[in-house]
């Protein structure tokens, strides 16, 4: 397995003592976090906690430079989003923009300039800017000098500017990429919802400043800024590590919480506790928490059943931490001791997942794709050793294993948009590997299988020679997932 060399993992942060808090300043005078206002959180040279400002601006001039010259970038912050009226979800910034930027606040956007300085770029940064009125009601916004200051912006200028100011860039530039949050990407450069967003989205106006430039000079941004976000660089290892040990450490705190006395929403509770105790901003996605036949939908987040004594539970649940999303999937019996035929099944999806990450390395030349298609073969001779009889009928992919293997994982959950399943795997890659079995109650499957299901999930980063296993810190070796749930490894419920 690898390791991260030159203890580039760094331990997760917790706050300082007394003596720390007391040196800042409350409220913060920022719209995010900064090293001045919440130093507990950063290291002196981050702009984001885990991220440091020259690594921001490499992926700007590495993304430059592989666009052509006479080519202009334009990234829009995400919309707020409301629950309902005036009542809004908590805030989480669009994926590229804080890949680009590592701003959070909404109401902004970045134009990046394709230049022939040495930086490569001229970057402008549009913002809501301090506004004393709004403070009072939710809190400050980073002022212009602080932006071009901590967030690297050649120019930083209202966003109320962005229209006119636009209106004159685009004119310069034959090559114009261009996305926005929420839009479909297979759509977004040729859709004009996209036109109008960038300039009744945020200005209110009904004009669109980009409506007038031909099709030909319009290119989508994404596909270009996935290329970068496919490998990931030590400092994001790092952070999906860390993002993966807290969650790892929640299925195992779980395990054990878990009995015959508890409801499906209560272990979800319980997961999201613990993680947010220990930094996580917030959950990565929606958790599964399915007990018994509930384990047959993939995607089960009801979560309103109770357990039962010999029920498996399948719990598929991951943090986000500093920007970048977990997922693992872990199967318990809720009794603390698996039967014979949920031993008997969960042993050969085991097997199954641990083969397929043993291949995970750029030496392997293996390919998504390849991957998932081994999964079949094996998944098949696994379960006709154990009294299955699979022949070509298609009941493994069509009934017991209708899901994928695996997907890329990043800042966002799902990286998968414009990933090669067929090109085999690099370095720096992080996927998922997560092979299940979910067997319903019909005559061709064996009785005592019956409305068993069975997924095994791990994060793994792709290593030139081995991989390395993210959420290797959830138990998943029968001996250790019992351990976890009868309490004898150390993890006490909370």
């Amino acid at each position: 397995m690898q390791s991260f060399g030159n203890g580039t993992l760094r331990r997760l942060r917790v706050t300082g003592g007394l003596s720390s808090r007391n040196l800042v300043t409350k409220p913060s005078g920022y719209g995010q976090p900064l090293q001045a206002s919440h130093p507990h959180l950063f290291t002196r040279k981050d702009i984001t906690p885990g991220i440091t400002a020259e690594e921001y601006e490499e992926r700007r001039k590495r993304l430059m430079e592989s666009l052509p010259d006479n080519s202009v970038v334009v990234s829009v912050a995400a919309p707020i989003k409301y629950m309902s009226k005036n009542i809004f979800y908590k805030y989480r910034q669009a994926s590229d923009f804080w890949y680009l930027t590592g701003f959070e606040e909404p109401n902004s956007a970045v134009v990046l300039e394709k230049t022939s300085s040495s930086k490569g770029y001229r970057m402008t940064l549009f913002s809501s800017g301090k506004d004393s009125e709004k403070e009072k009601w939710d809190g400050a916004n980073t002022g212009f000098s602080d932006i071009e200051t901590s967030f690297g912006a050649d120019n930083a200028v209202p966003i109320s500017s962005f229209s006119g100011q636009l209106k004159s860039i685009l004119s310069l530039y034959s090559n114009v990429y261009v996305d926005v949050p929420g839009e479909s990407p297979r759509r977004t450069s040729t859709t004009k919802s996209i036109l109008k967003y960038l300039t009744t989205s945020i200005r209110g106006e009904k004009d669109s400043v980009i409506e007038a430039i031909p099709s030909s000079r319009r290119q989508a941004l994404a596909p270009e800024v996935a290329k970068l976000r496919a490998v990931k660089s030590e400092a994001e290892q790092s952070l999906m590590h860390q993002a993966a040990t807290i969650s790892g450490r929640a299925h195992a705190k779980t395990m054990r919480f878990a009995s015959s006395r508890q409801s499906e929403s209560a272990l979800a509770a319980h997961f999201e506790y613990i993680c947010a105790l220990n930094g996580a901003q917030r959950p990565a996605y929606v958790p599964v928490v399915a007990s018994g036949g509930n384990a047959l939908i993939i995607h089960y987040t009801s979560n309103n059943h109770l357990l039962a004594q010999n029920d498996l539970v399948l719990i598929d649940a991951g943090c986000e931490y500093n920007g970048y999303a977990s997922d693992i999937t872990r199967t318990f019996p809720a009794s603390g001791v698996f039967t014979s035929a949920q031993r008997d099944l969960y042993s050969a999806v085991l097997s199954v997942q641990k083969q397929l990450i043993n291949l995970c390395s750029e030496a392997a030349g293996i390919s998504m794709q390849e991957l998932h298609r081994m999964s079949v073969t094996l998944l098949k001779q696994e379960l006709n050793q154990i009294g299955f009889r699979l022949g070509l009928e298609g009941d493994l992919e069509r009934v017991l294993y209708p899901h994928y293997l695996s997907h890329p994982i990043g800042i966002d959950l799902h990286e998968s948009t414009y990933f090669d399943r067929n090109s085999p795997l690099k370095a720096g890659n992080v996927i998922t590997i997560e092979p299940g079995v979910y067997v319903p109650p019909t005559p061709n499957f064996p009785k005592h299988f019956h409305n068993l299901g069975v997924r095994i999930e791990d994060e793994v980063l792709v290593g030139h020679e081995h991989p390395l296993v993210l959420s290797s810190s959830a138990p998943k070796e029968i001996a250790d997932v019992e351990g976890a749930c009868q309490g004898l490894l150390g993890f006490e419920a909370y």
